[in-house]
């Protein structure tokens, strides 16, 4: 294989029509080999190419012979000093971090590991076995794509609707989908899904970890999976779990499946891991970064560099500040979005991306760097703004143009759905978009700001919320002591499934006024997938390693099932269908009409406005949330305002039925029922009040006419 000296930019492998360059970042080694491999699972390379040439601490070369599909590795010498926090191993294949295409999963045999497993000295000696037969390879690839008339939907904060999802669990049991579709990007993009989308008015889908992953050794052990995907090692590869077939082809089905929701108008955002990587401590396997120069991709203890700065739980921490380090990220995230055109990202633990040195900072570099880049700072950015560190709880300190996944709305949903005393005050100010979070500190954001959510992939679902008060992990094979401990969850009167058909109706009850609280919240809505046709995991809320049934959605409905996705397509429509409940703004309960309507009112259940004092009485269970009509923010392609319909919500969270008053407004009409979580169908409203059933939603839009 012949090798020219190539140029150092761009990072990774990167075919220009004639050959291939191959550029590398490691500012410690002593010698980089690119290791060239005809089949995937080899273990012996056809050639093997030193880089030479070094600039800046970029070792590249340039191969005129070399085309797309070409399989490689490198392996990387330098010092072997883990108390120094360097453990370079030329013994040990390594991923490339910027390898577009990574040939299948790794298994993290003995062989993987930079030090003797079972050695009496730990991680302190080098281990002499080569890794290539256990370790993927990275695959050249050709980017070519026919994107034709592809735009991003750009849909605005104010009118996204997101569904969270896996790929897998989503497609790999829909009996309308090719079996060769099933599981697959290309079976998230199929017909029967889309269409499924669109009956709930979903204009985002939120991807649970899609970048390749590996598998830690004490689940392969346990015969388990991480089907969840967040312990990643390509953050540029798409994971080749989710392709149909061939070497490199899930880069082309990804951006197929890219464009074909674009056309429906859905977004794709991608829930990234940046924080870590699947290294682990200073006991885990040498895969890439640590190879390549562990001491500048790591955060590393300054007392004891063997070991990591651990602020994510995982083992080890990326050490973002690093300005080689940043650039790998923020190239990964520019790459999913210029040429895999993706819409947005959910950052897995963002404060640990945002701490410098310890504590998150809303000026850290990373921060600054996003909210600069001409690319990255127009597509939806999500945090999830909490890690495992100190202080680590920071939901709402996250600056200008970042969205929040907002625990306090998924907490106090669930407490007052449940029963529990004293949640009204709480509850007002999640209905209402969240300002005592997302409006404080002086910045400008919204409702937009809060991504609400009863549901997501880490807890029970929506099911099992409401099916099960204890948890069931012993499947996961960790003792039952994984998984959140307290879900705010309840049964209805029986743990787990039960005949009676009082529970069964009080559990479909619960799950309506869920998805309609969410529907009817100013913010923005994310459903968990599955949760609209009642998907169960059995009780496991911690189901991260449930590759299975467990996991995956069972798409063969029956009458209940069929019944809640009407139920939720429903008041989807009716969010779609009035702008006061899609505020840009919040709502300062100031006046919007000549006669002193308020914007937003709270009545107790005689139709009175809600007083200081009665937000403080525990045991208030009513609460009626009235919006005039006039109180929109919202315009149409002309600027002129988008008048939406006078609403009131009520919500009963306890066990006596109330009858409550209609509040008097300032125009002659009629009030109707749009939902009622107690009863089908909609009426119209005779007389001055109506019974608002225990543990029930009541939503009335006021009109006219009758």
């Amino acid at each position: 294989m012949r090798a020219w000296p190539g140029k150092a930019s761009p990072l990774g492998a990167t075919w220009d029509g004639e050959g291939v360059n191959f550029a590398l970042f490691s500012e410690r080694a002593t010698r980089v080999d690119l290791c060239l491999f005809a089949r995937p699972e080899d273990g012996a390379e056809t050639a093997r190419v030193p880089l030479v040439e070094r600039a800046d601490g970029v070792w590249h070369a340039y191969l005129p012979d070399a085309r797309p599909g070409l399989l490689y590795g490198y392996r990387v010498d330098g010092p072997f000093a883990p108390e120094e926090g360097h453990r370079f191993n030329p013994h040990k294949l390594l991923i490339d971090p910027y390898a577009k295409a990574i040939s299948h999963a790794i298994v993290p045999t003995d062989a993987v590991f930079g030090y003797p497993i079972g050695d009496p000295r730990g991680d302190l000696a080098p281990d002499t076995r080569h890794s290539a037969a256990s370790m993927a390879k990275c695959v050249v690839i050709d980017g070519a794509f026919t994107w034709g008339d592809d735009r991003p939907p750009r849909v605005p904060w104010s009118r996204t609707v997101i569904y969270e999802c896996h790929v897998k669990g989503m497609t790999v049991r829909h009996p309308d989908l090719p079996q060769r579709a099933r599981g697959t990007f290309l079976g998230l993009a199929a017909e029967p899904i889309v269409e499924h989308l669109l009956s709930l008015g979903v204009t985002a889908v939120e991807l649970l970890p899609v970048q390749h992953c590996v598998t830690e050794r004490r689940l392969v052990e346990r015969g388990l999976t991480n089907y969840w995907g967040y312990n990643p090692i390509g953050f540029f590869a798409p994971d080749a779990r989710f392709a149909s077939g061939g070497l490199g082809q899930q880069v082309a089905e990804f951006k197929s499946m890219v464009k074909r929701l674009h056309r429906a108008g859905i977004e794709v955002i991608l829930d990234v891991v940046y924080n870590h990587t699947a290294e682990g401590n200073q006991l885990g396997p040498t895969l890439s970064l640590r190879g390549i120069d562990n001491a500048t991709y790591y955060r590393l203890d300054p007392a004891d560099p063997r070991r990591y700065v651990d602020v994510t739980g995982c083992g080890n921490t990326l050490n973002v500040p690093h300005p080689r380090a940043l650039q790998l990220v923020l190239d990964s995230l520019r790459y999913w979005v210029g040429e895999m055109r993706v819409d947005g990202f959910r950052f897995d633990l963002a404060p640990a991306l945002a701490r410098e040195p310890l504590e998150m900072s809303r000026a850290s570099r990373f921060l600054t760097m996003i909210q600069q880049d001409p690319a990255l700072s127009e597509v939806k950015l999500i945090a999830e703004p909490w890690d495992a560190g100190p202080g680590g709880f920071q939901l709402g300190n996250f600056p200008n143009g970042w969205a929040e996944w907002n625990a306090k709305y998924r907490d106090a949903t669930r407490r007052f759905w449940r029963g529990q005393e004293g949640e009204s005050a709480e509850l007002a100010f999640r209905l209402s978009g969240s300002s005592d979070l997302f409006g404080a500190r002086g910045g400008r954001r919204g409702p937009g700001a809060s991504v609400n959510y009863v549901t997501c992939h880490d807890g029970p679902t929506l099911h099992d919320l409401v099916t099960y008060e204890a948890k069931y992990n012993e499947a996961n094979g960790e003792g039952n002591q994984d998984g959140p401990t307290e879900n705010f969850g309840r049964n209805w009167g029986a743990e787990g499934p039960a005949d009676s058909p009082a529970i069964a109706r009080a559990r479909e009850r619960a799950k309506r006024n869920f998805l309609a609280m969410l529907a009817f919240s100013q913010g923005v809505p994310m459903i968990s997938h599955g949760d609209e046709i009642g998907r169960t995991q059995r009780g496991n809320d911690n189901a991260y390693c449930q590759d299975n049934e467990v996991s995956w959605i069972d798409w063969n409905l029956g009458a209940r099932q069929r019944e809640l996705l009407e139920f939720t397509a429903r008041v989807f429509a009716a969010r779609r269908a009035n702008a006061v409940l899609r505020r840009r703004t919040y709502f300062h309960g100031d006046p919007v009409t000549r006669a002193g309507a308020k914007d937003i009112t709270w009545v107790r259940e005689d139709g009175l406005e809600m007083a200081p004092d009665d937000w403080k009485e525990p045991k208030r269970h009513v609460l009626g949330m009235l919006i005039h009509g006039d109180a929109t923010d919202e315009v149409d392609e002309r600027g002129k305002v988008v008048r939406g319909d006078t609403l009131l919500l009520f919500v009963n969270g306890g066990a006596r039925s109330e009858r409550a008053t209609l509040p008097s407004v300032d125009e002659p009409g009629y009030w109707r029922e749009v939902v009622n979580t107690a009863r089908r169908g909609t009426r119209v409203v005779k007389g001055k009040s109506l019974a608002v059933t225990p543990y029930s939603l009541v939503l009335l839009e006021h009109g006219s006419e009758p």
